[in-house]
């Protein structure tokens, strides 16, 4: 990353010559959501951007250390030229200076700040890479407003297998709000093709019910028992599959912490996920009912993704090449973001009636693979 002075970021970049995109950050729900996305559009599209009004809505407004460590991270990827990247700024600037480069990476958000959205951050960005990538990435990853470790791997991640992209996640210690500390492993192996798209038009009968009850210095108290048999009991009077639910009981935490995710797995590939956080007050039995609402809510309402893969989905399947479609359990404003940025950004075309989610990507070509070096 190359910090400029002055009102303008100035680059040698072949890329640079493009005009760049100016994005109000303020839009729609104005949340980071639009810097992740946005940061790792313009690095795969290869295309200057300028944010201003970052987060002018939220208290506190601009970056916290969560958004600028992802903005740094695909800084990094793509040499950036940046200026604006630091606590608090209201405007950034992002040049890109070259494609996306595979490699092997050491990313800590320093506080408990979600590594899992630092991880959703440069996930596409490094399917677009030059040569395959490992990643250490430290900080949160069982926390409120943030996918957990288990969504990103168990929900996520099989369905961008399906258009392409080979990634894999390995979680080395958990990490819970305030100390943080969590530690995962990435894997992605670079695209050779462009990115298929995703039909999931059908919800179809659910075929399998699995999940996680993690506990962290807990054992005592019983807590991922305790949530794994609350759920089981929602799940059971639903008439779904019986659940299978894997008690983890962790001693490697910084801290006492806990998390719940079920997910189900459809005969027509549908895949939906639902994930609680534990923090202090917060009943065992209270996680697993909220788990199991929303997981039997979004089944409910006929969906074929998760009320979180409805936007996460949606950076992929605008570069994708083909159109995509699913069934998403509810417009959130961050779907609303997603759609609009894509569309912005990409100039992908999407439409939405009646909970009906279809994509025209752009069909964006992956860079070419870095051959290894030879050894002599």
């Amino acid at each position: 990353m190359r910090p400029r002075a002055g009102n303008r970021c100035v680059s040698t970049n072949p890329m640079s010559h493009l005009a760049p995109i100016a994005l109000d950050g303020s839009q729609h729900s104005g949340s980071g959501t639009l810097v992740r996305q946005a940061i790792a559009l313009a690095a795969i599209l290869g295309r200057p951007l300028q944010l201003y009004n970052i987060r002018v809505r939220r208290q506190p407004p601009g970056l916290r250390p969560q958004h600028l460590k992802a903005v740094e991270a695909v800084a990094e990827l793509v040499d950036a030229d940046v200026q604006g990247a630091r606590v608090d700024s209201s405007q950034l600037w992002f040049v890109p200076r070259r494609p996306p480069r595979g490699g092997t990476y050491h990313w800590d958000i320093g506080t408990a700040g979600s590594a899992t959205l630092l991880i959703g951050t440069v996930l596409p960005v490094l399917a677009f890479a030059d040569a395959p990538t490992q990643a250490r990435v430290c900080g949160g990853l069982f926390q409120d407003f943030a996918p957990t470790f288990f969504h990103l791997r168990h929900a996520l991640l099989p369905l961008l297998a399906r258009m392409g992209i080979e990634a894999h996640l390995e979680m080395m210690r958990p990490g819970y709000v305030p100390r943080g500390g969590g530690e995962v492993l990435l894997h992605v192996t670079p695209l050779r093709k462009p990115l298929q798209p995703l039909q999931l038009t059908a919800q179809g009968r659910p075929v399998r019910v699995f999940g996680y009850a993690l506990a962290s210095h807990l054992k005592a108290r019983r807590v991922a028992q305790r949530m794994a048999e609350r759920c089981r009991q929602h799940l059971r009077a639903a008439g779904l599959p019986e659940p299978e639910l894997e008690i983890l009981e962790d001693t490697s935490a910084y801290q006492p912490g806990a998390a719940l995710a079920v997910f189900i797995e459809t005969n027509t590939g549908a895949r939906l996920g639902a994930d609680r956080a534990g923090a202090p007050g917060r009943p065992s039995e209270a996680i697993a009912d909220d788990v199991a609402y929303q997981l039997l809510e979004d089944l409910q309402r006929g969906a074929t993704v998760d009320r979180f893969l409805a936007d996460q989905l949606l950076p992929y399947v605008a570069l994708a090449q083909g159109n995509s479609a699913y069934y998403i359990p509810a417009v959130t404003d961050h779907v609303a973001s997603s759609q609009w940025l894509v569309a912005y950004l990409t100039g992908a075309v999407v439409h939405l009636e009646d909970h009906r989610l279809g994509v025209d990507g752009i069909g964006q070509a992956p860079y070419p693979i870095r051959k290894p070096a030879k050894l002599t």
